[in-house]
Protein backbone atom coordinates (compact mmCIF):
# COMPACT_ATOMS: atom_id res chain seq x y z
CA UNK A 1 0.00 0.00 0.00
CA UNK A 2 1.32 3.50 -1.40
CA UNK A 3 2.01 6.15 1.37
CA UNK A 4 0.76 9.72 0.35
CA UNK A 5 3.22 12.15 -0.04
CA UNK A 6 2.63 14.13 3.20
CA UNK A 7 2.64 10.46 5.01
CA UNK A 8 6.09 10.43 3.62
CA UNK A 9 6.97 14.25 4.35
CA UNK A 10 6.16 13.41 8.16
CA UNK A 11 7.99 10.01 8.21
CA UNK A 12 10.92 12.02 7.03
CA UNK A 13 11.06 14.82 9.17
CA UNK A 14 10.39 12.81 12.14
CA UNK A 15 13.16 10.39 11.25
CA UNK A 16 15.39 13.54 10.57
CA UNK A 17 14.68 15.56 13.64
CA UNK A 18 15.34 11.97 16.28
CA UNK A 19 18.75 12.19 14.24
CA UNK A 20 19.69 15.23 14.44
CA UNK A 21 18.48 15.36 18.32
CA UNK A 22 20.77 12.27 18.79
CA UNK A 23 23.74 13.40 17.47
CA UNK A 24 23.36 16.80 19.13
CA UNK A 25 23.12 15.09 22.56
CA UNK A 26 25.21 12.06 21.93
CA UNK A 27 28.39 14.73 20.99
CA UNK A 28 27.15 17.17 24.13
CA UNK A 29 27.58 14.07 25.96
CA UNK A 30 30.81 13.50 25.70
CA UNK A 31 31.95 15.79 28.23
CA UNK A 32 29.75 13.80 31.12
CA UNK A 33 33.70 11.75 31.44
CA UNK A 34 34.86 15.13 32.98
CA UNK A 35 32.49 15.09 35.44
CA UNK A 36 32.22 11.52 35.98
CA UNK A 37 28.47 11.78 35.53
CA UNK A 38 25.91 8.85 33.33
CA UNK A 39 23.48 9.98 31.24
CA UNK A 40 20.70 9.00 32.95
CA UNK A 41 21.70 10.94 35.93
CA UNK A 42 22.36 14.18 32.94
CA UNK A 43 19.06 13.21 32.15
CA UNK A 44 17.65 13.32 36.02
CA UNK A 45 19.50 16.74 36.48
CA UNK A 46 17.69 18.45 33.25
CA UNK A 47 14.05 17.20 34.25
CA UNK A 48 14.83 18.17 37.80
CA UNK A 49 15.49 21.69 36.43
CA UNK A 50 12.76 22.34 34.36
CA UNK A 51 10.76 22.79 37.94
CA UNK A 52 13.20 23.34 40.52
CA UNK A 53 12.20 23.00 43.44
CA UNK A 54 9.41 22.09 42.46
CA UNK A 55 9.67 18.53 41.08
CA UNK A 56 9.08 15.67 42.81
CA UNK A 57 10.52 11.91 43.03
CA UNK A 58 7.77 10.32 41.58
CA UNK A 59 7.38 12.85 39.04
CA UNK A 60 10.54 12.80 37.99
CA UNK A 61 10.28 8.89 38.03
CA UNK A 62 7.35 9.42 35.17
CA UNK A 63 9.32 11.80 33.04
CA UNK A 64 12.26 9.68 32.74
CA UNK A 65 10.11 6.42 32.23
CA UNK A 66 11.98 4.77 34.91
CA UNK A 67 10.61 2.67 38.12
CA UNK A 68 10.25 4.68 40.90
CA UNK A 69 12.94 2.80 43.08
CA UNK A 70 15.63 3.36 40.11
CA UNK A 71 14.67 6.80 39.95
CA UNK A 72 15.06 6.81 43.94
CA UNK A 73 18.51 5.36 43.07
CA UNK A 74 19.55 8.09 40.56
CA UNK A 75 18.68 10.74 43.42
CA UNK A 76 21.01 8.93 45.92
CA UNK A 77 23.81 9.13 43.39
CA UNK A 78 22.95 13.19 43.13
CA UNK A 79 22.62 13.74 46.54
CA UNK A 80 26.39 11.97 47.07
CA UNK A 81 27.58 13.76 44.50
CA UNK A 82 26.07 17.15 45.59
CA UNK A 83 23.86 18.02 42.60
CA UNK A 84 20.89 17.62 43.81
CA UNK A 85 18.79 17.89 47.23
CA UNK A 86 16.16 15.96 48.79
CA UNK A 87 13.43 18.84 50.16
CA UNK A 88 10.94 18.06 52.42
CA UNK A 89 7.55 19.99 51.14
CA UNK A 90 6.90 22.43 53.61
CA UNK A 91 2.64 21.40 54.18
CA UNK A 92 2.72 17.80 53.75
CA UNK A 93 6.04 16.33 54.96
CA UNK A 94 5.01 13.54 52.50
CA UNK A 95 5.97 14.83 49.76
CA UNK A 96 9.65 14.83 49.16
CA UNK A 97 11.13 18.02 45.86
CA UNK A 98 14.14 17.86 44.63
CA UNK A 99 16.71 21.02 44.52
CA UNK A 100 19.29 21.53 41.96
CA UNK A 101 22.61 22.77 43.92
CA UNK A 102 25.03 25.01 42.49
CA UNK A 103 27.48 22.17 41.27
CA UNK A 104 24.35 20.80 39.33
CA UNK A 105 23.34 23.67 37.66
CA UNK A 106 27.20 24.09 36.63
CA UNK A 107 26.70 20.77 35.24
CA UNK A 108 24.12 21.19 33.03
CA UNK A 109 25.37 24.65 31.49
CA UNK A 110 28.79 23.19 30.65
CA UNK A 111 26.80 20.23 28.99
CA UNK A 112 24.52 22.26 27.20
CA UNK A 113 27.06 24.81 26.05
CA UNK A 114 29.37 21.56 24.96
CA UNK A 115 25.94 21.08 22.65
CA UNK A 116 26.19 24.32 21.59
CA UNK A 117 29.28 24.71 20.85
CA UNK A 118 28.93 21.38 18.73
CA UNK A 119 26.01 22.97 16.41
CA UNK A 120 27.37 25.93 16.31
CA UNK A 121 30.63 24.66 14.84
CA UNK A 122 28.61 22.72 12.25
CA UNK A 123 25.94 25.47 11.22
CA UNK A 124 29.19 27.45 10.60
CA UNK A 125 29.22 25.44 6.68
CA UNK A 126 25.52 26.25 6.05
CA UNK A 127 24.95 29.74 4.92
CA UNK A 128 23.45 32.56 7.15
CA UNK A 129 20.29 32.75 4.99
CA UNK A 130 19.09 28.86 5.29
CA UNK A 131 20.17 29.22 9.12
CA UNK A 132 17.59 31.79 9.18
CA UNK A 133 14.90 29.38 7.22
CA UNK A 134 15.90 26.57 9.57
CA UNK A 135 15.24 28.58 12.77
CA UNK A 136 12.09 29.83 11.37
CA UNK A 137 11.16 26.95 10.71
CA UNK A 138 11.72 25.21 13.79
CA UNK A 139 10.02 28.27 16.03
CA UNK A 140 6.97 27.52 13.72
CA UNK A 141 7.42 23.72 14.85
CA UNK A 142 7.56 24.48 18.03
CA UNK A 143 4.67 26.88 18.41
CA UNK A 144 2.39 24.17 16.73
CA UNK A 145 3.56 21.60 19.43
CA UNK A 146 2.50 23.85 22.23
CA UNK A 147 -0.37 24.02 21.20
CA UNK A 148 -1.16 20.48 21.39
Amino acid sequence: MPQSEEANTVYEIESLLRVVATTVRKNGRAILVDFDITPPLFDALLWISKRDPEMTIGELSANLGLAYSTTTDLVDRLEKRGLAERLRDTEDKRVVRLRLLREGRDVIEHVLDARRQYLGEVLERVDHSNRLMLLEALRLLQKQLDQV
